[in-house]
């Protein structure tokens, strides 16, 4: 009896886990709609209203797993803000070496934007430090969303809540590529602009968002496993602003390139060496006391490995 009660609970955590965080993304989602408009989503108005709507529901969602707490009952001695990936302890390394090794991975396509760039390395160095840069980006509408709140209130709602809701039910390993799913499918809400705007044909538009979901769920995958390991939030924050600055690598056009052979070589070293320091690069230990160990049973496999 006692094992079938033991399974009843891990059911009904399972499915209130899941309930919690379709809740949280359909909100997200939602808060975008809130707001009626005949213009697009890249217009000013339309995204410093969405602005106000999502940091709303952001804000709210710490909440939402306060809520998951307490219905079931999962006390832990990390605070829901710990929980979430706020704290302080290995937060230097938890800045740096995630978007280290992300710039790794993508190192085929920074080489070739460093060739393409008409600029050369100190007239960059110059734009970069230029306080009138950063002006004008931060009051650009669109690269304030794509480089700042986006990626600061995705992963604080697609990771930094959803993670702690899923892995006490799944475990790490597949709470890793579970939480990614409530991601993709929350980008589906860009198929009805592009219908409602005639973006492209019916089917262009829905094999653009099946790229864009696969693209995604495994981007969030990897920011899943970067909060896991580091038990921090700005990894993947400014792992997924860096994402968005570069944009998915040009491949294609790499064959026509005249330094085609420098591009490939630097693709492929990319690749090999994120593999190669993927593990190296997050190691728990490199990042203090991981939260998310004390929602795991201390003698199960998943605590040793990522929390010893």
């Amino acid at each position: 009896m006692s094992g079938a009660h033991e399974l009843e609970s891990a059911s009904g955590l399972c499915v209130l886990s899941v309930l919690c965080c379709l809740t949280l993304a359909c909100s997200y989602v939602g808060s975008l709609y809130v707001w009626k408009s005949e213009l697009s989503r890249d217009h000013p108005a339309v995204i410093k209203r969405r602005f106000t709507s999502v940091l709303v529901v952001s804000s709210l969602s710490p909440l939402f797993l306060w809520v998951w707490r307490e219905l079931t009952g999962m006390k832990t001695d990390a605070a829901i803000l710990s929980l979430m990936g706020f704290r302080v302890d290995g937060i230097l390394p938890a800045t740096i070496l995630p978007l280290l090794l992300t710039m790794i991975l993508f190192l085929g396509p920074l080489v070739q934007l460093s060739l393409d760039c008409p600029w050369g390395l100190l007239e960059g160095l110059k734009i970069a430090f230029d306080p009138h840069f950063w002006m004008l980006c931060f009051t650009d509408m669109r690269w304030l969303r794509n480089q700042v709140i986006a990626p600061l209130t995705e992963e604080l709602v697609f990771r930094a809540c959803m993670l702690p809701m899923l892995v006490p039910c799944t475990s790490p390993g597949t709470a890793i590529f579970t939480c990614p799913l409530f991601f993709g499918i929350a980008h589906f809400h860009h198929v009805i602009e592009q219908l409602r705007f005639r973006q492209g044909t019916v089917l262009s538009i829905f094999l653009s968002a099946a790229f864009q979901f696969s693209y995604t769920a495994v981007f969030g995958a990897y920011t899943a496993f970067i909060f896991l390991r580091t038990g921090h939030l700005i990894g993947p924050v400014l792992c997924h602003s860096f994402c968005n600055y570069i944009g998915f690598p040009a491949i294609f056009t790499v064959l026509d390139h005249p330094q085609r052979a420098t591009i490939v070589l630097f693709y492929g070293l990319g690749v090999v060496l994120f593999f190669l320091l993927l593990y190296p690069m997050t190691d728990p230990t490199l990042y203090g006391d991981i939260p998310i160990c004390y929602l795991l049973d201390k003698g199960s496999s998943d605590h040793r490995s990522l929390c010893l």
